[in-house]
């Protein structure tokens, strides 16, 4: 316990760093969820068919394939990445072509009569989707979201094969300076059930600030509203 108290040093450093890779990919994985799963709504085919494309080829190849090419074969084309670069770029791009099929699914299931009844006030397609669509989205995203999101956190681990000095990559070096094996990655695992720990949080409180009654009572203000203005 003395020998690992002396890496203590390291092992904050390297959840820092978990830290970092997890909260720039969660943040890169929500543009792309959104991006390609609204273009995969899309009327127009020119632009739902090479989403759909590229969401089919992030979700059915390895993750840790997709790591190793933009890290190692990049190189070979000009374009040289830093291994956490790559590693957020890698995890953003494969977890958010997951997350979009949450945030296409969730709008696609909501009732056709509301884009009906905003049709019959006259809102454009941006503003159904913008006023009426995603707002009632929202509610049934969170609970998916949370679970793309407690995922991108342990294939973070992922990023320390290209010697990024996160938690897994650190604790192989504790390892092999001490011997600790169970000790080390007993640590981490407990770790990284708190970082897990802390997004079931998050994403509990925010499906509270975004129940659907909430979201229904507010639909209902804007419509009624609009209803009174068009009268």
């Amino acid at each position: 316990m003395d020998a690992i108290a002396d890496y203590l040093p390291l092992i904050r450093q390297g959840f820092l760093t978990t830290v970092q890779v997890t909260v720039l990919g969660a943040a890169l994985a929500l543009v792309v969820a959104f991006t390609l799963g609204l273009a995969r709504l899309s009327t127009h085919r020119w632009v739902r068919w090479p989403a759909a494309c590229i969401v089919e080829f992030l979700r059915g190849t390895s993750l840790v394939v997709q790591l190793f090419w933009l890290f190692f074969a990049l190189p070979f084309f000009g374009i040289q990445l830093t291994a956490i670069f790559a590693g957020v770029l890698a995890l953003g791009l494969n977890e958010g072509a997951y997350a979009s099929e949450v945030v296409r699914g969730s709008i696609a299931s909501r009732p056709k009569g509301q884009t009906e009844a905003a049709i019959a006030l006259n809102m454009t397609p941006a503003q159904r989707m913008r006023r009426i669509l995603l707002p009632q989205s929202i509610p049934a995203m969170l609970p998916p979201m949370g679970n793309v999101m407690v995922d991108l956190l342990k294939n973070s681990s992922l990023v320390s094969l290209v010697t990024v000095a996160d938690l897994t990559f650190n604790a192989g070096l504790i390892r092999s300076s001490t011997g600790e094996t169970a000790l080390i990655y007993g640590i981490i695992l407990v770790l990284y059930f708190i970082l897990s720990l802390v997004i079931s949080t998050i994403i509990a409180l925010l499906e509270r600030r975004f129940a659907p009654t909430r979201e229904r009572r507010s639909l209902l203000t804007a419509l009624t509203g609009r209803m009174q203005g068009v009268s």
